[in-house]
């Protein structure tokens, strides 16, 4: 018996999937959820085979909360989504289900998901995840695990990102918040016209700035609004220069 997990913030929605599921008694509903916070503690508790997984949902996308999870489950996902995404499903053979759908498409994907069960192919969650930090609404905000709550910080309230081993702080009027990326990451998907990467371990909100001193022999720090000063290279100068019109 493969354990299934629900998660769309329309409960018909969920009836829909739950009716096409009639034809597989092997799987079983274990949870519907709602939205994207009910979705991760439920993951975490039910450790599921397969999800069906909507992305626009209020609070967090289908997206972000795929961001917060530790190892996710295979996924189906279950959207009215732009065409965009669409694009980044089929480059990375992640299925989707366009609502509305029928039994008919609804069967094709349970039968590829068990034929990448066979094959114990790779599961591309987080080459689509890259794909869609790159669309507008995820540009916009941050979504990150703070103990056992979920924040959702805007990007204009971000100070600077700073690498921390296998994560980067996120620095805010509120403290700093870890997330489990990249500095590339972070590079590729937030606003180039807004953050720039200063320094190999440094990333600034050009709106924080206040000044730019001169330090040591070739380098500079930016000190912010907050007082914070934060590191920039040579080449990071070059780029703050183009970015500020200096």
């Amino acid at each position: 018996m493969n354990k299934i997990i629900l998660i769309d913030d329309e409960p018909l929605a969920r009836s829909v999937v739950r009716e096409y599921l009639q034809q597989h008694p092997e799987l079983q509903v274990i949870q519907e959820c709602g939205d994207g916070f009910e979705g991760v503690k439920a993951i975490q508790q039910h450790q599921p085979d397969l999800i069906f997984l909507d992305i626009q949902m209020p609070k967090i996308t289908g997206f972000e909360m795929l961001e917060l999870v530790e190892n996710p489950p295979a996924v189906i996902f279950t959207t009215a989504f732009d065409e965009f995404a669409i694009k980044a499903f089929e480059s990375h053979a992640v299925d989707y289900l366009l609502k509305p759908f029928n039994q008919e498409r609804f069967d094709k994907a349970i039968a590829r998901w068990k034929e990448k069960e066979l094959t114990k192919a790779d599961n591309p969650a987080q080459e689509l995840l890259e794909s869609a930090a790159l669309s507008p609404t995820q540009r916009q905000r941050i979504v990150v695990r703070n103990g056992s709550k979920i924040k959702i910080i805007s990007v204009h309230d971000v100070f600077y990102l700073e690498a921390a081993d296998d994560y980067v702080k996120i620095h805010t009027a509120e403290g700093y918040f870890l997330k489990n990326k990249t500095m590339a990451h972070f590079e590729q998907s937030l606003d180039e016209h807004l953050f720039v990467r200063s320094h190999r371990s440094y990333i600034i909100n050009i709106q924080q700035i206040t000044r730019i001193d001169p330090y040591e022999k070739d380098g500079h720090v930016a000190v912010l609004r907050s007082g914070a000063k934060v590191p920039v290279s040579r080449s990071g100068y070059s780029k703050l220069k183009d970015v500020l019109g200096l």
